[in-house]
């Protein structure tokens, strides 16, 4: 007779794998429960699902309102850039050559074999470039828009996509073709480029603290980290629990670099010709990976509440087939919350009670809601928060929980900042020199090495560098650019 296999010790989650035993995987796998996003068919894009497209909507809205008030207009630009456009800028085609799709025909027709082809005497004179970025195209327009310095500062912005053939590409955080909005502001002077480059750094990482609840080092890009092109580039720098950094937003100072080679000139006070000073910035939806990757748990996806498509799901606990009247009582509370200016559900669907509830665990909604026929009679509900799970459990009166849920919410994201930066601040370890950074990594220690900027210059350092994947991060305000973060990317 066979022994019985021992049990195993191990908790039983909803996502597997875990993030201790497959960190990449356990990420697709919490995209995939969460319902938030799937591969395309078309090689490297991915089609991003109504739950993940809330999310980024709730993004565009609420740093949309931030940049429009610091002046910032939208607009929008095209998609196709002729290729002369960015041949004027020789650092920037550099930078991004290898990154193209290149438009070469503008009609198909039907080949010798039946398939469709595309036609030679529809060959484009000039090829176009699908957008890796519109630092030209934008160019172009302001050099027509810029003729005195009374048109300056002139500050814009568009949500769009761009396109950049990545070779090895994960939902989220690096697809061929993304989401992002993309700024582009021009100035009088250096001294306001360099300001308004600073500023916007700043308000990405704000927005990631106050709205992603996500803790992040702001400072600048060492010199072999610029954007091409760029004269400083900053960035906010954020650690993910497998210690692994992440650059969710960049800034650059672009000097006059290309006003010269998109001519953004204009009359001075002088009365002498002068070129602009251009800055640009941009935040993507891989700062929806970024989120995943610093909140998500083994029962999958945390949202951060101030984010979250559904703030609050209220699920009926139905002992019939249809309760009416609790559906009813659900939609009310439903009401009242919605009044109060927060994102409430109502699930009524016929799934079973367990399943909507751990439907709710793993799209991360930060509050659930159950009421069943004796809550309903008192005039109670019972709440669960996703950040701790069943011991937050409690039973309370609607009325306490309705005007104390705005509350609740701020505590939730209170929380979940306060653990990211703890888990970040106790990963953040400084080296003397790089052969103690090279041990850190040899021994696959989580986290971020902290070092002298003066030891970059090491001939070592390349070595080092390259044998372990690492990259320097940014040099941190914090550290007065003394200090560099080397980790491990994304």
């Amino acid at each position: 007779m066979n022994n019985p296999a021992p049990k195993s010790n191990k908790p039983q989650t909803a996502i597997t794998p875990t993030r201790a035993d497959d960190f990449p995987g356990w990420y697709q796998a919490v995209i995939k429960a969460a319902d938030m996003a799937e591969n395309s068919s078309v090689r490297g894009c991915m089609v991003i699902k109504p739950y993940g497209f809330a999310l980024w909507e709730n993004i565009q809205k609420y740093f949309d309102a931030i940049i429009k008030e610091l002046d910032v207009q939208n607009a929008y630009f095209p998609l196709l850039i002729p290729m002369s456009y960015l041949a004027k800028e020789a650092e920037h085609v550099e930078g991004f050559a290898k990154e193209c799709a290149v438009v070469t025909h503008h009609r198909l027709e039907q080949g010798p074999n039946g398939g469709l082809i595309p036609a030679e005497s529809a060959k484009l004179e000039e090829p176009l470039i699908i957008r890796p970025t519109s630092e030209t195209i934008i160019g172009e327009s302001m050099a027509k828009w810029v003729q005195s310095y009374r048109d300056l500062p002139l500050k814009l912005n568009q949500w769009c996509n761009v396109l950049r053939w990545e070779m090895r590409t994960r939902l989220f955080l690096r697809t061929a073709e993304f989401l992002w909005q993309e700024g582009h502001n021009a100035f009088e002077t250096y001294d306001d480029a360099k300001e308004d480059a600073l500023k916007m750094v700043h308000a990405y990482a704000d927005f990631a603290e106050q709205y992603m609840a996500i803790p992040v080092f702001r400072g600048e890009k060492t010199e072999d980290e610029r954007f091409p092109g760029a004269i400083n580039t900053y960035a906010m720098e954020a650690m993910m629990q497998d210690g692994k950094a992440l650059q969710a937003a960049t800034s650059h100072n672009l000097g006059q670099n290309f006003a010269h080679s998109s001519e953004i000139k204009f009359q001075g006070r002088e009365g002498k010709e002068e070129f602009a000073w251009t800055t640009s910035w941009g935040m993507s939806t891989r700062t929806i990976g970024g989120m995943i990757m610093v909140h998500g748990d083994d029962d999958g996806m945390i949202m951060p509440p101030r984010l979250a498509p559904v703030q609050i799901q209220i699920i009926p606990v139905m002992k019939d087939d249809r309760d009416q009247a609790l559906l009813d009582y659900c939609d009310a509370l439903k009401k009242q919350l919605k009044a109060k200016g927060l994102r409430a559900a109502v699930d009524s669907s016929e799934a079973r009670t367990p399943d909507k509830m751990w439907g709710c665990v793993k799209k991360g909604v930060p509050i659930r809601v159950e009421i069943g026929g004796r809550e309903m009679a008192e005039g109670k509900l019972t709440h669960v928060r996703r950040d701790i799970g069943k011991d937050s459990k409690a039973t309370v009166s609607v009325d306490e929980f309705v005007n104390g849920a705005e509350k609740l919410l701020a505590e939730i994201h209170d929380a979940l900042f306060a653990r990211a930066k703890k888990f970040r601040d106790e990963h953040v370890f400084e080296v003397k020199t790089i052969k103690e950074v090279a041990e850190f990594f040899a021994a696959e220690k989580v986290g971020f090495c902290k070092v002298d900027t003066a030891l970059l210059q090491e001939k070592e350092w390349e070595t080092v560098k390259k044998e372990y994947s690492l990259t320097p991060r940014c040099m941190p305000f914090e550290f007065n650019g003394a200090k560099v973060l080397i980790a491990k990317s994304y």
